[in-house]
Formats: structure tokens, sequence, C-alpha cells
């Protein structure tokens, strides 16, 4: 009789995490701040930049936060959410969002969703999703939203981020 068959795994790193944090910030990606309501109406929002498209139709993108993050159950629990992609001059806001134990919505300019999440004024766009599911990797949690309402300002600068550093599109 054969042996069961072994499914096959992945070798083990040979790079640590440092290197590979390092080598992860070659890659530009555009900043987002991801916004929801708690179910008793307290404002979530936090910096992301794990953003992307997944399908056109029906129209799907994806966002990952981790699992220790003390949005997780909220974000899990809620019906909606909205990607709000920032423009350059919304540095300050990616950098307010992303701290920790920060008052993260004093003062900040915003209007309601038609699914309740917090739209930021100025974004370059943004994304109203249902939050359509959600995939356990690591120690990350995909959650992938179906786009229910989108808009977008035309002209626009991105906020992108690089190597641990800010910048906007400079055209070829």
């Amino acid at each position: 009789m054969p042996a069961p068959a072994v499914p096959p795994q992945a070798r083990a790193p040979s790079f640590s995490a440092a290197e590979f944090r390092q080598g992860l910030s070659m890659f530009a990606t555009g900043v987002t701040i991801v916004t929801a309501r708690r179910a008793d109406g307290q404002l979530i929002g936090l910096t992301a930049n794990s953003f992307n498209s997944v399908s056109l139709n029906p129209p799907l993108v994806l966002w990952s936060l981790a699992q220790a993050a003390s949005s997780m159950a909220a974000l899990s629990a809620g019906s909606h959410y909205a990607i709000n992609i920032l423009a350059s001059d919304q540095k300050a806001l990616a950098e307010r969002f992303a701290q920790r134990g920060a008052d993260r919505w004093s003062g900040v300019a915003w209007r309601e969703g038609v699914a309740g999440a917090p739209l930021l004024d100025g974004a370059a766009a943004v994304f109203e999703c249902f939050n359509r599911s959600r995939y356990e990797e690591g120690d990350h949690v995909i959650f992938v939203g179906e786009v229910e309402h989108c808009a977008h300002r035309p002209g626009a600068s991105p906020l992108l981020f690089h190597g641990g550093r800010f910048y906007t599109e400079h055209p070829l």
C-alpha cells in the first residue's frame, strides 16, 4: 500500500523579519484610512496601505488588518466600512490615524456615507463597502468588501508610501 501523499509546504524563511519588512517597503502603495462605526455609534478609523482591487463584477476590494488590532472585533462584526484613498495633502491625517491612543477624530471633517460609515472630506476617492468576507492568514485578517458606492475627486494627487516615507506622484 503506498504511503499517503504529504501536502507540499513552504520552506522556512531564509531571511529575518526586518529583511522582509525592508523588502516590502520597496513596493510603493497608496495610503488609505478605513472607517466604520461600532454598534454603539462610536467612530473607528485606521491608516492602512494594504488595499487592492479584486473584481470589477461584482465590484470587490480587499485590505488587511493585524489580528491584534484594537478595532478588529468591531470591524469583523460590522456590516459596512469605507475605504478613503488619501490625497497628497492628507499626510497629517494618515499619521494621526496610524497613532495608537490618539484622538483620531478631533477636528476631522467628514460626512456620513449611505450605510453610516464616515467619509473623510478631501479624500481622493472613497469606496463604501459591505463587509462581504474575511480570511485569516498569518497574523492578519484579509477583509473583502463589496463596493456599494464609490466616488472620486478628479485631478486629486494621491498620497503614496514607499521606503518608510510619504510621496506623491510625478509623471515620468
